[in-house]
């Protein structure tokens, strides 16, 4: 294995690293905004429940990405440091600002700004391409209907028990859903990274002439996600857990539930989805029980804004990063 390959394994598991760093907000804003648990505790329950997630979730997503976004035959190395670099900056851009982005998205427009520029719309792969959109829409919608209806059948069943009760109850399962929800996180968002080191070892003759994701790939990508998570992303935390809707333990259980079952639906589907947009549509579900004007759709308009511009805006990071690279090489 050349030095190359393995600066780009390098670069990639820091492209992880940063993913972990830039989503633990995803994982962990509802359980710190609800006080159930401090900000230290709950990276470390997150980047636990990242890391272990290996053993539970099949690879179905590192699949898609490995091979479903471009076409495998025009990867080379130029094309994966073009794409890590599009993501990686659009992920510290929008953590500098605050906006809770998808790193999934930054890497799949990543990898499209690349192959754009090497060789035309005929490297891209409509099907997996048009599947991963659609989800854009269809996660944080799941994950708003989900939030929504796991708290209208928890108001319902509680409804004779004494607030007091309800609060303590929940404090306790919110350990639980936010196990579960850094479960679907690390089940999603580390096989990205783990689709992106398999295809450069496979088109650098590395895996032999059959496609598939070594085990230390898979535990390397866990446990720099899990890492990045122990940093954390604190001012995204500000924005998920504050500004988009208070909450209460109930209120985050049923966040937190909604989003991991939108997350493990979607990684059973082998569909790179956005853990960013799913816990917040379902924190805007579960808000909008209370009453509409719980929610603050002003600061989730801003977010949408941003997703709407990660695809583009790391698409044209790495297809000018790879014609830099074409140039001066």
């Amino acid at each position: 294995m050349d030095i190359t390959i393995i600066l780009l394994i390098a670069l990639a598991l820091g492209f992880d690293f940063i993913n972990g760093f830039h989503d633990s907000a995803n994982s962990i804003a509802t359980v710190v905004s609800t006080r159930v648990l401090s900000p230290r505790a709950a990276v470390f329950w997150a980047a636990f429940f990242n890391f272990i997630a290996f053993l539970l979730f099949e690879l179905h997503v590192a699949n898609t990405i490995g091979k479903g976004i471009i076409d495998p035959g025009i990867v080379d190395t130029r094309i994966i440091a073009a794409t890590l670099l599009g993501a990686s900056a659009w992920d510290l851009l929008t953590w500098h600002w605050g906006l809770p982005t998808s790193s999934s998205h930054a890497l799949i427009g990543g990898f499209i700004g690349a192959a754009l520029v090497k060789v035309g719309t005929a490297a891209l792969i409509w099907s997996g391409i048009i599947r991963t959109v659609i989800f854009m829409i269809v996660a944080p919608i799941l994950g708003l209907f989900l939030g929504l209806a796991f708290g209208v059948a928890v108001a319902w069943i509680f409804r004779r028990a004494t607030p007091s009760r309800v609060d303590g109850l929940f404090r306790k399962g919110q350990f639980i859903s936010a196990a579960l929800y850094s479960l679907g996180h690390g089940g999603n968002d580390a096989q990205k990274t783990m689709g992106i080191i398999a295809i450069l070892l496979f088109s650098s003759g590395h895996l032999g002439p059959t496609f598939y994701v070594p085990t230390w790939v898979v535990l390397s990508c866990h446990a720099a996600m899990g890492l990045g998570t122990l940093f954390g992303g604190w001012r995204i935390v500000k924005t998920m857990g504050q500004k988009v809707a208070k909450l209460r333990p109930v209120d985050g259980f049923c966040a937190e539930t909604g989003g991991a079952l939108t997350l493990y639906l979607a990684s059973a589907l082998g569909v790179p989805v956005s853990t960013t947009h799913t816990i917040t549509g379902a924190i805007m579900g579960v808000g909008s029980l209370k009453r509409i004007s719980a929610v603050r759709w002003g600061v989730g308009g801003n977010i949408v804004s941003a997703w709407l511009l990660t695809i583009p805006a790391s698409a044209a990071i790495a297809g000018v990063s790879y014609w830099l690279m074409k140039l001066y090489r």
